[in-house]
């Protein structure tokens, strides 16, 4: 078996799989059943390329979990061969990803402009922040918060009715660049909000009595990479000093148990913690918004993708925080609430324990500032799209989500600090 290893580290130190053309790579999912099988895999991931979907990172594969990989064409044989011949379990959940690529955009509503039901490039979402707000003066306010690296302002969607001393619901999407899902959310949920408002009990009562601060995309120069360059980015685009590695991963870059667990000190690793926390000029205007605001914020919930989770703080390390018995009521019952509608089964629980330590993340961060109501959505599938959600998917997902986020607030409603 390292014979064969051997073979192919030799055919692919020159494989990169910065190389934006997808035919013939493969998502693999295995699971590990003891170290050995783990550290199989660890010696793929020292010999090429591999990008790790689930875990993010190889140094968080443990025997027994779940994970999804993508390997370049050139290796997805040798890959093949490997795993078949030292007997771990995989399957292929994607075997051309370039055809899983054109397949997202499968929805039947080619509109030129923004559409809820597509997923939508920068500009065009840029550009629905300004009309969204020009539409419904009463209720939406768009503001910039800062700009990001290639200095793209920032835009940030206030939402409710004016009134004194009210409290806020702070809603971030679109930290990691490929989760597309995520920014589809958040412009899904302002539309409901506004669509709904005056005609929907509890929207109108929750936009009456408390704001929605959304922020559509955080990493938008990674989105925009994804968009341009290689669909599978992840990180920011920030230069790394002393490296010839690109970007940072912003929802690492928090000063919430900073780069100690599941987290990179290499600029070139997926999960680089970056060089400092808030070194990122993205992660810096969000944690400078919600310092600034942290008397009225009373809940935080940041949305990603994917693998249908609902989690809570903490990730950074295992210690349970001290609301957990409330947190986790109520993501038990935002849960029950998001499958009513599709019945789509979403698991719950504390981020380290739920899937793995990771720390630098923006919930954990929120919650460590005493905003309590922290929650970390990880959006549908469960693997067999991945990143690659069809663009059909995203009304039923963005539909049930909706439920949960509508249960929380609420909740947070009923229960002011």
């Amino acid at each position: 078996m390292w014979a064969l290893l051997v073979l192919i580290g030799a055919a692919s130190v020159s494989a990169h799989l910065q190389d934006p053309s997808f035919d013939g790579q493969k998502v693999f999912r295995v699971i590990p059943q003891n170290d050995e099988q783990v550290e199989i895999l660890n010696s793929l991931a020292s010999i090429m390329q591999v990008d790790f979907w689930q875990p993010d990172s190889v140094t968080l594969v443990r025997p027994k979990m779940q994970v999804d990989f993508r390997v370049g064409a050139e290796n997805s044989f040798e890959v093949e061969e490997l795993l078949k011949e030292s007997g771990v379990e995989y399957q292929v959940l994607i075997d051309n990803l370039q055809t899983a690529l054109d397949a997202q955009f499968d929805s039947q509503t080619r509109a030129t402009g923004h559409s809820y039901e597509k997923y939508n490039n920068w500009d065009t979402i840029a550009a629905w922040t300004a009309d969204i707000a020009a539409q419904n003066p009463d209720l939406v306010s768009r503001s910039v918060i800062g700009e990001t690296y290639e200095g793209r302002p920032m835009y940030l969607l206030k939402m409710g009715k004016s009134g004194p001393n009210k409290k806020a619901i702070f809603m971030d999407c679109g930290f990691h660049a490929r989760e597309w899902i995520s920014p589809a959310f958040c412009q899904w949920f302002v539309k409901e909000a506004v669509e709904t408002y005056g005609k929907d009990t509890v929207m109108t009562t929750l936009l009456d009595k408390l704001d929605f601060y959304v922020l559509p995309v955080v990493n938008i120069d990674g989105y925009v990479y994804t968009w341009t360059t290689n669909r599978m980015w992840r990180k920011t685009r920030s230069k790394s000093a002393n490296s010839i590695c690109y970007g940072t991963d912003p929802n690492r870059n928090f000063n919430a148990g900073w780069c100690t667990t599941g987290a990179s000190k290499n600029p070139c690793s997926d999960t680089y913690c970056g060089s400092a926390p808030e070194s990122e000029k993205e992660t810096k205007a969000l944690a400078d918004f919600i310092r600034d605001h942290l008397s009225t914020i009373k809940a935080y919930l940041t949305i990603h993708s994917y693998s249908q989770l609902l989690l809570f703080p903490y990730s950074y390390t295992y210690t349970l925080p001290s609301d957990y018995q409330e947190l986790n009521s109520i993501a038990s019952a935002a849960s029950k609430e998001l499958a009513s509608l599709y019945k789509t089964k979403y698991t719950y629980g504390p981020g380290a324990e739920t899937i793995y330590p990771a720390a630098g993340g923006s919930d954990d961060w929120a919650y460590d500032k005493g905003i309590k109501y922290s929650f970390t959505f990880e959006l549908r599938d469960t693997g067999r799209y991945g990143f690659l959600l069809p663009e059909s998917q995203i009304k039923p997902t963005c539909e049930e989500t909706v439920l949960a986020v509508k249960y929380i607030a609420n909740y947070v409603l009923e229960h002011l600090y």
